[in-house]
């Protein structure tokens, strides 16, 4: 289709054409619709850059699956902004789903208490997670240090390495990996 044919498309042709892999008309529907889509994310998340992830997210599943759109059920903005609102609430539940754990975790780490005997073991541990960590490949330890011991979510170690995400998420997979093999080997934690 030429830019003209794709302007004057309807919506429920340009999936059709999203369902031929022609990239142009995903890129018509996002020039129609994104700003809805990214109005609608924002406005439920009140974070800019989780709102970019969720209109990304969306325009990607319409991409891998456009023959779950239904013109007959309503248009095609009223489908993308269901999509939109359904993982913005799952995220929202997700981030306060997790929040409340680790508040949990914390208030009985809190309530547990430490004798001397925990205290020096624990501190033996911290030196031998230490020397393990320095023995990881630069990537894998400074990823693992920003994400762990930093506080930082995969997105911000992504974005203070300038490295991609999924790129950041291995190098900590891997290195948490080497640390749990070395670590269970000396007789802390559990095996690999």
């Amino acid at each position: 289709m030429t830019i003209e044919q794709l302007q004057e498309a309807g919506d429920a042709a340009l999936v059709v054409s999203i369902g031929r892999y022609h990239e142009d008309a995903l890129a018509e529907v996002y020039r129609r619709h994104a700003g809805a889509v990214f109005a609608l994310a924002r406005r439920l998340l009140a974070d800019r850059t989780l709102a970019e992830e969720i209109v990304q997210e969306v325009f990607l599943r319409l991409w891998n699956n456009p023959d779950r759109f239904d013109p007959d059920r309503g248009s095609l903005r009223s489908y993308l902004l269901a999509q939109c609102h359904g993982r913005s609430v799952d995220l929202i539940r997700s981030e306060s789903s997790r929040r409340r754990r680790e508040e949990k975790e914390l208030t009985l780490a809190a309530e547990a208490g430490y004798d001397l005997e925990h205290e020096v073991w624990d501190m033996a541990v911290a030196d031998r997670v230490k020397n393990t960590l320095q023995s990881l490949p630069e990537g894998e330890r400074e990823a693992i240090l920003l994400a762990y011991f930093g506080g930082h979510t995969y997105r911000e170690v992504a974005d203070l390495l300038g490295t991609p995400e999924g790129t950041v998420k291995s190098r900590i997979r891997s290195g948490l990996k080497k640390m749990r093999g070395e670590l269970a080997g000396i007789g802390i934690g559990g095996g690999a």
